[in-house]
Parts: C-alpha cells; sequence; structure tokens
C-alpha cells in the first residue's frame, strides 16, 4: 500500500484574496430611541457597554434589587432614573424600546407587559421555556404594532456572523455537514443557583446560541430528527451535566454538536462548515475570540482576518439590528419567530436527553 492510502488526492494549495462578505453588524441611522432596562444582573455589562458605544441613551434601570440597578445606573447612565419594579418603568412616557434582561421565569410576563404597554422589546435568550409562550408574545407584538426581538447576540459574533453570510452568499454552495466543538469552563455558575438548579443549564442557557446559528446555517433544510446525550463527571463544581453532545439529522445535512462546560485548561470552540462547493473552518482560543477565518474553495484556499469581538459586536449588533428595523419598518433578522426553529431543536435536545432516543421532529 501506498503511504497516502485512504487520504484525500490533494488539495489547491493557490492562494486567493478573500471574498468580500459583508458580515459587520448594521450601522446605526438618526432614529436613536431611549431605552428602559429591566434587569441589572452581571450580563447587562455588556449589554450597556454595547449601547454606549452605539451611542444610545438609557432613561431608565428596574431591578428588584435596587442596589444593582443603582450601581449599573453609576456606572453607565447617571441620570437614568431608577426601579424596583418594571411594571413601573413600563410607566415611564419617554421609554420606547424595552431590554428585557431577566432570567426566563419572570420574563415572560414583562415581556407581555412591555408589549401591552406600546413598547418595542429586546428579549434576553433563551427566548421562552414553552414554544406555545413564545408564540403567543409574537402574535401579541403583531397586534398592538411594534417590534419584538430577542437578543441570540451570537448571531453578530464576528465568526458566526462571517458563516451565516457567506452562506447566504452561496460562497460554499449547499451546506452538507456543520461540526462545533465547544470547550469552555462555566463553573462560575456554582454559586448562582438560577444557573446551578437548572436541569440542562448547558443545553438549555448555553446552547440555545449553537441551537440558534444552525437554523441560520441551514436555512431552507428540513430538521427532521435530533439525538442528544448529557453527562456529569466526578469532579464537577456545579450540579448541572457537563458535557453534552448532539446529532441533528437534516433530509440532506447533518449537525453535530459537544460541549464540555468544565474544561479549565486549554478551552476551545472549533467550527467547520462543509458545502457543496467549498469549506468554511474557525478555531478560537475562547468563545469571545475568534480570530481567523479558513476558506477553502475549487479556485483556491485563503485566510480571512475577523475583526472584532463577540461580546463587542454581538451585544451592538442584536440592539442595532432592533433599532434599524423600528427606523425602517422591516422585520429584525433577530425577530422573536425567527428564533422558534432553534428552540424546537433545543427542546427536542433536552427531550432526546431525558428519555435517551430519538426524538422526530
Amino acid at each position: 500500500m501506498s503511504d497516502d492510502y485512504g487520504l484525500s488526492s490533494g488539495e489547491d494549495t493557490k492562494t486567493i484574496a478573500p471574498p468580500p462578505v459583508a458580515y459587520q453588524p448594521s450601522k446605526l441611522g438618526a432614529y436613536k430611541p431611549k431605552i428602559g432596562l429591566i434587569g441589572a444582573g452581571g450580563i447587562t455589562q455588556s449589554h450597556l457597554n454595547a449601547y454606549q458605544a452605539l451611542g444610545l441613551e438609557v432613561v431608565a434601570i428596574a431591578d428588584p434589587d435596587e442596589a444593582k440597578a443603582q450601581e449599573r445606573q453609576k456606572e453607565f447612565y447617571p441620570d437614568a432614573k431608577v426601579y424596583t419594579d418594571g411594571g413601573e418603568l413600563l410607566k415611564q412616557e419617554d421609554v420606547e424600546l424595552v431590554d428585557v434582561a431577566t432570567h426566563v421565569d419572570v420574563r415572560i410576563g414583562l415581556v407581555e407587559a412591555a408589549l401591552n404597554a406600546g413598547k418595542h422589546v429586546l428579549s434576553q435568550k433563551p427566548f421562552c421555556l414553552k414554544k406555545e409562550d413564545g408564540q403567543r408574545l409574537v402574535d401579541l407584538a403583531a397586534a398592538k404594532g411594534v417590534k419584538l426581538a430577542v437578543n441570540q447576540n451570537g448571531r453578530w459574533a464576528p465568526h458566526f456572523a462571517y458563516l451565516r453570510q457567506a452562506i447566504a452568499d452561496g460562497l460554499v454552495g449547499d451546506v452538507t455537514s456543520v461540526d462545533l466543538t465547544i470547550n469552555f469552563d462555566q463553573t462560575w455558575i456554582a454559586d448562582i443557583p438560577a444557573f446551578n438548579n437548572m436541569p440542562h443549564m448547558v443545553l438549555y442557557d448555553f446552547a440555545i446560541h449553537w441551537f440558534d446559528i444552525t437554523h441560520c446555517f441551514l436555512r431552507g433544510h428540513k430538521a427532521e430528527s435530533v439525538f442528544a446525550s448529557v453527562r456529569k463527571h466526578e469532579g464537577q463544581k456545579y450540579d448541572p451535566p457537563a458535557l453534552a453532545g448532539v446529532v441533528i439529522s437534516y433530509e440532506d445535512a447533518l449537525v453535530t454538536l459537544g460541549f464540555n462546560a468544565h474544561t479549565l485548561w486549554g478551552a476551545n470552540d472549533s467550527v467547520t462548515v462543509v458545502g457543496t462547493k467549498g469549506t468554511m473552518h474557525t478555531v478560537g482560543p475562547s468563545l469571545n475570540q475568534h480570530p481567523t477565518m479558513e476558506l477553502y474553495l475549487d479556485q483556491g484556499n485563503c485566510t480571512v482576518d475577523l475583526e472584532g469581538n463577540w461580546f463587542q459586536q454581538g451585544f451592538q449588533g442584536t440592539m442595532a439590528e432592533l433599532i434599524s428595523a423600528i427606523e425602517h419598518d422591516r422585520v429584525p433578522y433577530n425577530n422573536a419567530a425567527d428564533v422558534l426553529p432553534g428552540l424546537d431543536l433545543c427542546f427536542a435536545a433536552i427531550k432526546s436527553a431525558d428519555e435517551g432516543r430519538v426524538v422526530e421532529l
């Protein structure tokens, strides 16, 4: 046997110029609505950093823990009014858009109240616990004539944004496989009951980004079934299973997702998308950083330098897209109805893991 038995016959090593791919978030126009923030937990630092960078004004902050709301006020928007009741914030007339950044157990009621108050809403993710609740809010927003979007900020993480836009441009043809492997350290949740008591913290609260981006990558493809498995291991610092694997079968494509949320050393995040006309691959040293994208096409290969990071472009992208959609009276890319298919995948994975079987979609 020759030394190259079973290997590829060879790849074109010609270097080509990176093709143009418009993956950066939309630029804001003249319209900059006044924002109210409900929920002042740790992640809202990223929200408010993004809004300051966009030149947006947050005029009200609410949290049952008044000290948390005051901390965000002092750090970012000293003139913002502080409330301990989100319902009271909704009565503030100059608030046009509400960022509901609470945990999911109280979020549905707050989103509903904001829509009934005639406010545009950016909801934290995951959008809902039950699809029927999500659909009801989608219908309510339409009836009230306001926009409802979800903070699926991963859609604007530079590497995910490049991949989804390149796919939409037809750069790699029809997608046949997607492989996502995420090794990261999530041990900080051990002291936060809302996360530590969540039976499927990895699949639900974290992996929703990957289920959502899978939906974005495979638009027009029909998902047929989901199989998922989760495991705990000795020495875990928190209660929910830290390990999860998922296989999503489409009629003409296959997606695999692997998660280790207890990677204390050497964290990394890898994505490979293979299409009928090419392959894209990126590896980052962290979830936030993917400095390059490797692109392999019939005409040659190239390495694309990616600008920005998830926490900057991601959080700017979700709010900027919603504001642009309000200004131009169009449907935002992260509209609530469009995140429901990703939740279908998520809910099917949880059911599969619980029941130990393939779940048909």
